[in-house]
């Protein structure tokens, strides 16, 4: 497969500059599994690339980055706040960055509510990193709708963006409909941990577009503008994966595996 510029991925608009919906995500990847897949990713024509200070491989992707000789510019990178360094987020950020070798973030995400809670105070810190120009947009991960609110109502600000599980039986259109009344881009994880591969919809959709039940899922999140991130660490499923850029479902196709959620 020929690479595929960063054009070529449809992308979101967010405060900071474009996001790609498709993107690589690294939860559990370890070591040097975790450069030589970020590397892999970049070299097929990936641009987005997803990581967390919790999943301790910052400094795997950084090195990715760096041997793969890309503009910096040209990929999108997110790394998280673990809630247990609420208190300490300018460290945080600091040795999220020397980590990565970079000298900025395209998005920087709460992971969790820390301690369950909005923390509007938090969200502050994360404000005065992107106006200082360390981190180009802002978000969080694993927050309810109220919780998002309770940030808007402290500081006028809402996240753009807000990293939840998503997929099938996850669909909730009037979830969706919430974080875009607020301007909150939503961004999938876990996109096929919880899916049935088998089901009906999904298996009919695969066979009429030649491609796999994988694949027609993560098209499916982009067909709803949900930023989607699934994580390999094998070459042929990161090709896999990309090819969803390849094909369109159709309305039809699209409701009948909305129908699928609970």
């Amino acid at each position: 497969m020929p690479d595929i510029p960063v054009s070529d991925t449809p992308t979101l608009t967010l405060p900071g500059g474009e996001i790609p919906l498709l993107g690589l995500g690294t939860w559990q990847s370890e070591g040097s599994d975790a450069e030589l897949a970020v590397s892999a990713a970049l070299q097929l024509g990936y641009r987005h690339v997803d990581t967390a200070t919790g999943y301790g491989n910052e400094a795997q992707v950084g090195r990715a980055l760096a041997t793969r000789g890309i503009d910096r510019d040209d990929v999108f990178l997110t790394t998280k706040l673990p809630p247990d360094h609420a208190d300490r987020t300018r460290q945080t950020l600091m040795e999220s960055l020397a980590a990565l070798g970079t000298d900025h973030l395209d998005l920087w995400l709460i992971h969790w509510p820390p301690g369950k809670q909005a923390r509007p105070d938090v969200w502050d810190e994360l404000r005065r990193a992107r106006d200082e120009g360390h981190v180009r947009s802002i978000g969080v991960s694993n927050y309810s709708i109220a919780q998002i609110d309770e940030l808007v109502a402290a500081t006028g600000e809402a996240p753009a963006v807000n990293q939840i599980p998503y997929s099938p039986v996850d669909h909730d259109p009037a979830l969706l409909a919430a974080h875009r009344e607020r301007g909150v881009v939503v961004e999938g994880y876990s996109p096929l941990k919880r899916t049935d591969l088998g089901a009906a919809a999904i298996v009919a959709a695969a066979q009429a577009h030649g491609v796999t039940p994988a694949q027609v899922v993560l098209r499916w999140h982009l067909e709803h503008d949900v930023v989607v991130i699934p994580k390999s660490v094998r070459r042929e499923r990161l090709e896999e994966n990309l090819g969803v850029l390849g094909f369109s479902l159709s309305p039809d196709e699209v409701a009948a595996i909305d129908a699928l959620g609970r």
